[in-house]
């Protein structure tokens, strides 16, 4: 399942994936969710803290005064959530904006909504960090060269970001092993010494620092100031038949944004719902931002290390994917 999903990624499957969503892209799930004046649409997230706003803007009555209810459904990242938009099986999805734009440079139909997460921009106070076990020998991105590293998938955010780390420290990115590796299992992996780093981000970020781990880089920093990570995305097709219920969850999901953005401590207790994390571990996430917009400049330095690690068949058209 974890070299499918990593396929995803890479694009080939991808182009699959837009001919299976060319004949439905949801609209008759969302039609058949509709009662009552409210709609039902079907998220796909990943269970980490970046997500948090929406969890708490469903608790809070944000989507149901717009007249939307989320079923949320959790995937391992975005490259696995992206074939379930455009084949209908969500109507919205959570995605890095990595796996964005490999959709976009392979013609997959998706656009960007929403603004999901960034990073705040401060080394060693961010939300994701390069990661090495207590007492590693390993200091410097730089020593990460012919070593395991861990990502959540591969060809996404994190492994563009843990080589911009190594290139900075003046390593060779290409000598990097990546291993693909869920963001709950790294703890345990990195512990055990199976992997030799990890590029984690909260509330796993959190767990490993608790067993004594180094942060090693900021690399999500090391892309761009104020980076954009990640955002909510629909499929094209699904934008064009239901342009009302794509306006609700953009008011929806602003209104949630905003709300996390000025209250840690409801974000921080949003996410014991939908992961594992102890409270005492919990206390210690260092929560990313969720600005109202998307930078656009990070993303433009974000696509042009994806080139440069030959991410892309095609350069993305950021003017379509976008909003």
């Amino acid at each position: 399942m974890r070299r499918l999903l990593a396929g995803i990624a890479v694009g080939t499957f991808l182009v699959a994936a837009s001919a299976c969503g060319s004949s439905d892209g949801g609209g008759a799930s969302d039609k058949n969710a509709s009662s009552g004046g409210t709609t039902t649409v079907k998220l796909g997230v990943i269970p980490i803290v970046d997500v948090a706003p929406v969890y708490l803007g469903q608790k809070k009555g944000f989507y149901a005064k717009h007249g939307l209810k989320l079923s949320l459904t959790t995937a391992q990242g975005g490259a696995a959530i992206v074939p379930g938009v455009v084949s209908g099986q969500f109507q919205f999805g959570f995605s890095n904006m990595t796996s964005l734009m490999v959709a976009q440079s392979n013609n997959v139909p998706v656009r960007a909504i929403a603004n999901g997460v960034a990073s705040t921009g401060v080394t060693g106070k961010d939300f994701g960090a390069i990661t090495v076990k207590k007492g590693s020998a390993i200091s410097s991105p730089k020593q990460l060269e012919g070593k395991k590293v861990a990502v959540n998938t591969l060809k996404n955010i994190n492994e563009t970001a843990v080589r911009e780390s190594v290139r900075k420290a003046g390593g060779d990115p290409a000598k990097v092993k990546f291993v693909e590796l869920a963001f709950d299992q790294m703890p345990a992996a990195l512990d055990s010494g199976q992997i030799d780093a990890a590029m984690v981000v909260e509330p796993a970020l959190a767990t490993v620092r608790s067993q004594g781990a180094t942060e090693i880089a900021s690399s999500l920093v090391d892309v761009a100031k104020d980076l954009t990570v990640a955002m909510y995305f629909t499929s094209n097709r699904y934008a064009q038949q239901h342009p009302d219920t794509v306006k609700k969850f953009q008011a929806a999901t602003a209104e949630s944004l905003a709300y996390a953005d000025t209250h840690p401590d409801e974000v921080r207790a949003i996410v014991t719902t939908y992961t594992k994390i102890p409270a005492a571990v919990l206390a210690k996430v260092t929560l990313p931002k969720w600005p109202a917009g998307a930078n656009r400049a990070s993303i433009e330095a974000l696509e042009q290390l994806g080139q440069q690690d030959g991410l892309f068949k095609t350069a993305p058209d950021l003017d379509k994917l976008l909003p």
